[in-house]
């Protein structure tokens, strides 16, 4: 059967994460709406609403300058990049694949963040300012469990790229169902319902006091408004495909790059984004909602688990 060329396929994974994360944050909050006895949105309506904003007029605060206006080119370009990074839909790299490693994707995420953060104290806006301050607080213990998760799996995979970890788990399940790799999925899971502002600190109503991710980019509007929209919906997609394609479910990847190869790893890719989807809908919605002075507590959880990883592979 015929192969894809690989160039192919370095775009068609970028443009998996690119068309598809609106459809998941759609059914994320479909999902959510149902659970909660409401009829709730199409699962299509971020389309909507991405085509209404970038037929909006834009307008930008007086107070704002360079960094405000390029903070959505800057985050919106990072999570292009990723996907070239991780297996999307093939188990083995592709020509751009070597540009980096899992640390080097995480960095590039923490880019997008780190300019949405700054454009949100250079709105002048108060929101801006807390929401940023919020998001610092929160970074303060996520990163550091990052970089622990991130050794976790040098440790037990002996490699940091993602390719490399995926071919372990399938090809031994004796370390697919060990301790040390346990603990680190149940670690990244935390951090999914964190970056992902799943956990029941956040809110993405723009009218709620103790909103973070909302409240930086509040002054934003038309298509710069839409970039940094399609710019979070990427980044929640691009983290369930490391959790899941890497360390969670690594099979129903295509390892032929064949036509019909590609589109059941796409199938199997959308199934899975719909089953952790699922999971997130159930943590914030079981959950009644927490103060913010709380956040330390699943995060500290977090840590300990990705501490415990390291040590049970050492043993």
């Amino acid at each position: 059967m015929t192969t894809l060329p690989q160039s192919v396929l370095q775009i068609g994974q970028v443009l998996t994460v690119l068309i598809f994360s609106p459809l998941l944050h759609g059914f994320i909050v479909t999902a959510e709406e149902r659970v909660q006895r409401g009829a709730g949105p199409s699962i299509f309506q971020p389309y909507r609403d991405l085509w209404k904003l970038f037929h909006k007029e834009l307008v930008l605060p007086e107070t704002a300058t360079w960094v405000f206006w390029t903070a959505p080119f800057v985050a919106f370009t990072a999570m292009l990049i990723v996907p070239l990074l991780i297996p999307v839909l093939t188990n083995y790299p592709l020509p751009l694949s070597d540009m980096g490693d899992i640390l080097g994707g995480g960095l590039i995420l923490t880019l997008a963040g780190f300019s949405i953060l700054l454009a949100g104290l250079d709105s002048g806006h108060p929101y801006g300012g807390l929401g940023s301050s919020r998001e610092s607080m929160l970074a303060i213990l996520a990163e550091p469990t990052l970089i622990l998760v991130f050794v976790g799996i040098t440790l037990f995979a002996e490699s940091m790229l993602p390719f490399v970890v995926n071919h372990l788990l399938v090809a031994q399940p004796a370390v697919y169902w060990s301790p040390s790799h346990l603990f680190l999925v149940a670690a990244f899971f935390i951090l999914l319902t964190v970056e992902t502002e799943r956990l029941p600190i956040h809110s993405s109503i723009q009218w709620e006091i103790y909103m973070i991710g909302e409240a930086r980019i509040l002054e934003y509007s038309g298509p710069l408004l839409a970039l940094l929209k399609w710019a979070g919906w990427m980044k929640q997609a691009i983290l369930y495909t490391i959790f899941l394609n890497v360390l969670t479910i690594p099979w129903g990847l295509s390892a032929l790059g064949t036509p019909l190869g590609v589109l059941g790893s796409l199938l199997a890719l959308l199934g899975k984004w719909a089953l952790v989807g699922l999971l997130m809908v159930a943590v914030e919605t079981a959950q009644s909602r927490l103060r913010f002075y709380r956040y330390q507590e699943p995060l500290a959880l977090s840590f300990l688990l990705a501490l415990l990883a390291i040590i049970a592979d050492q043993l």
